[in-house]
């Protein structure tokens, strides 16, 4: 059977529990249709770049599928008649990726930098690490006024 990515995007005043319920849903149609969910990660409740469907923000669902073409189509059927789903995305793959997919490296990696950062200020070294001091205008810019 091919292999998919499917990505959906649910409305932001879901509980993530909700979120969880419409998850389970889809995965019983694939699972009636002969399919399986390989790996199922929720990312979470994330800020949208513009607004759809006058929400600003929206949990994002990411689900591995290895299932018939009927399959996705009959998801992708009830997701266009869900009101509480935004949008949706299916991507076709050569292979699932193993381990945690791009959004939850990225999470991982966001932790760990503002935490680094966090341990740099406090050590106490009195470097600031900020640019220009002077506060006024760099005599290389031409500012006019001496």
């Amino acid at each position: 059977m091919p292999l998919y990515e499917h990505v959906y995007l649910a409305r932001q005043d879901l509980s993530a529990q909700q979120v969880e319920e419409l998850t389970t849903q889809l995965s019983g149609v694939i699972g009636q249709m002969g399919g399986k969910i390989t790996k199922n990660e929720y990312w979470g409740l994330k800020s949208l770049t513009y607004r759809i469907r006058k929400n600003r923000k929206a949990h994002m669902t990411l689900l591995n599928v290895d299932a018939p073409p009927a399959a996705l189509n009959e998801i992708e059927r009830q997701e266009r008649l869900n009101e509480d789903v935004l949008r949706y995305l299916t991507i076709r793959v050569e292979a699932h990726e193993d381990g945690p997919s791009a959004m939850m490296r990225k999470s991982d990696r966001d932790r760990d930098e503002r935490g680094g950062r966090r341990r740099g200020g406090e050590d106490g070294d009195g470097v600031d690490g900020g640019g220009d001091r002077g506060g006024g205008v760099s005599s290389s810019t031409g500012g006019g006024e001496e």
